[in-house]
Order: structure tokens, then sequence, then C-alpha cells
């Protein structure tokens, strides 16, 4: 631990991850142990996963010369090579709790649709390999949990190191970085120094994606602590180890973000919807559709999508890709955005997932969303409207 953690859950706002050498899942845990996470309730928390008979331990190391924790997990011997739906229903079997769970499936689906884009078929059949491992379920599950235990609410990165060369795994000798991390790092900034070796495994480039979507660190922001995951191996060219940041941001919380603007007077209408899906599966953050009179006399459509400045250029292609514009216009922005949480309640023997948001000065906002209060609705016989108002009733979604 590098600093003063009392009063930490009042104070810690975000978490920079610096991965100046890669990452990877023991990393990302053992960063997280060295900032201030408690050895103790690691290994209690891991200890109630029910997985079997896991040691949970760490041992402080050197890497040319700073000072690092290392986890050190002893596991249960297994041959199993698992699908998504075998990882899935494990994590639920778990029993923690619901923004952990949805984190941990949400960095497995990122790993299956990755593998799946590499060897050409569905996440669904995709054959879980060294990421399906036990320890990677365990490394994973600890990283979203020893977040929240933390108080994080938001999360951002540098850089990530890929490292060069080749490397073993299941299917055989491939090139570094490894085909599925590259996939999983689209949208996340990136350096290639010439390191040899795998820097950044699919598993740390899965939490890294899950975590912060490839948002960049602020600007000007208050560190309050920062710890260093060292890797197993200690090469010779460069400290191998893992830095995270605790921080609170400045400037009232503004994140920098940048407007990706087209006009449109020769898309039909019907077309709209789909250009607007096309820029949110690029990684805007998100897309508008307004009425304009353009030049003639001619109505249109503006398109504006708001993304982080890593996202411009994917943004900017999915709009030219799908829509009819021949030209787009761009400009840097400020956002501020309200701490936020994705939970999961049990309303009326249904699952609803509700987005709370921490209001200045403390208290919340909930809003539960709407494909689940539809999907609610449909199995109790009634409205998606009067299921609504049924959780503003009960209390499910209320402003605190």
């Amino acid at each position: 631990m590098r600093n003063n953690q009392d009063n930490r859950e009042k104070i810690v706002r975000g978490l920079i991850f610096d991965p100046f050498s890669g990452i990877s899942g023991d990393m990302t845990v053992a960063a997280l142990l060295d900032v201030g996470l408690p050895l103790e309730w690691l290994q209690g928390f891991v200890a109630g996963l029910g997985l079997g008979d896991i040691r949970v331990g760490s041992e402080k190391v050197q890497r040319k010369g700073i000072a690092c924790t290392r986890l050190v997990l002893e596991l249960p011997h297994e041959h199993a090579h698992r699908h998504l739906h075998h990882v899935v229903k494990i994590i639920e079997g778990t029993g923690v709790a619901p923004e952990v769970r949805d984190r941990a499936v949400h960095a497995f689906t990122l790993l299956a649709d990755a593998e799946a884009e590499v060897h050409g078929t569905t996440r669904e059949k995709v054959h879980f390999h060294e990421v399906g491992a036990l320890d990677a379920i365990v490394d994973i599950l600890s990283a979203m949990a020893g977040c929240a235990e933390l108080g994080v609410t938001e999360f951002y990165t540098r850089p990530v190191t890929l490292g060069r060369g080749w490397v073993d795994i299941a299917h055989g000798n491939f090139p570094l970085p490894a085909p599925a991390t590259l996939k999983l790092l689209g949208g996340i900034p990136v350096r290639d120094p010439d390191f040899e070796g795998e820097c950044t495994t699919p598993t740390g480039a899965a939490i890294l994606q899950a975590l912060t979507g490839g948002a960049e660190a602020p600007a000007s922001f208050t560190p309050l602590a920062n710890g260093f995951g060292a890797g197993t191996r200690d090469p010779r060219d460069r400290p191998n180890c893992l830095r995270v940041i605790l921080v609170e941001p400045r400037g009232a919380g503004a994140e920098s973000v940048v407007v990706i603007q087209c006009d449109l007077d020769d898309l039909p209408p019907e077309y709209v919807p789909p250009l607007m899906d096309a820029a949110v599966a690029a990684g805007a953050l998100d897309c508008t559709a307004v009425p304009v009179g353009m030049k003639k006399g001619r109505p249109g459509v503006r398109i504006e999508a708001l993304a982080h400045p890593a996202q411009r250029d994917a943004v900017t292609e999915a709009l030219f890709q799908a829509g009819s514009t021949i030209g787009v216009r761009y400009w840097a922005a400020e956002r501020r955005t309200l701490p936020r949480r994705m939970e999961t309640v049990n309303w009326r023997g249904q699952e609803v997932r509700v987005k709370r948001s921490t209001l200045p000065g403390g208290g919340d906002r909930a809003k539960p969303e709407f494909e689940d209060v539809a999907r609610a609705a449909a199995a109790l016989g009634i409205t998606p409207l009067a299921a609504y108002r049924a959780l503003l009733a009960e209390g499910v979604a209320a402003e605190g």
C-alpha cells in the first residue's frame, strides 16, 4: 500500500490502469493488493466462491528496482476445456454481487467474441483453453470484486504495451500479440516498443476492455494511492509489472470526448436507426438524430455521435460505411457524468437490471433497463408501462 486509505469509500472515485509493461489477470489482482486491497479479504472472497481448494497468497518482489506485490495462487489440477456457457454457469453459481457477476460475464463474453472472430466461428462454439481455466476465472472474478471492494466507480487506461515474438498456446505457435488479445484491445490506445515476450494476455486485455472501454485517463486528477502488481517473469529489458492509480478526478469530474457530426438529405428514414446502431457498435458513447433544413430547402437529418478520442476514427468510419454522408466534422469537448453502477434485482420473480447513479451530495437515482422491464412485463402478462410504474411504486427505481 502506497498511501493512507482511511475512509477510502468516501473519496475513491477512479482507477487508472497504467500497463507500461502490459497487463494480465494475475498482475491486475496483485496491483489491487498493492494499492490497498486487504489480502485477508481476497482470501475470504475466493474461499467463498465454492470453486474448490484454492489457496491465495502474495509476496513482495522486486522488478528492476520497483517494489511490487505478486499474486500466488495454488489451484487444484484440472483438465477442463470450457465453452462460454460453462464459464457463465460457474460465475452465476458463485453467488457474487450482481455488479461483479455482470462485469465478469461481460469480460468472458468479450473473450468469446474475440476468439470467435479469430477462428471464424460463433461465441457459443468457442472452446476456451487457457482463458477458460480455473485461474483465469478466479483472476477475473477477483479483479472485478476487488475494484468494487475498493469503492471504484470510474475506470481509465493509459496506452497498453503489446510485446513481440511468438507464444505457444493450445492452437499452436502464434505471433505476439496473440490474435485474440489484439481483437480485445480494439479502441484502446496501445504502444509497440521492442519488448520481447508476451506483455499483455487475453485475460488482461478482457479485464481492461470490460472495465474501461478504452476511456483515457483524465488530464488532471488527484492521486490517492498507487500500487504495482508483478508479473511472473523478470525480463532484463523492463520492469515487468502493472501500475494502478487510485484517483479523485479533478475539474468536476470532466472527461475529454469528441463530437462527431454529419448532415444527410439523401438517406431514407428507415435507414437512420441502423446508422445510429453502427456508430454505437463502433464505440460511440451516444448517438442522436435531429431533423434539419439543408440547402435548397431540402429536409435532412443531423447525426451527432459522442465518443472518446480513441474511438473517433472508428465511429467516423462507421458513419461513412453505414450512411450516405461524404463528410463529417468533429471537435473536442468535455463532459461530466455521474458515477454509476449496474445492479440486478429480483422483482416478482424476474431479473431486472437497474442503473444507479450517485447524485452530488449523496443519494441515488435509479432507472430500470427498458429491455428487462419489457421482458418481465411479458412474463407477468402486463404492459411495460404498468411494470415500470410498479417498479417506481415499489421503490426499485427511485431518486434518493
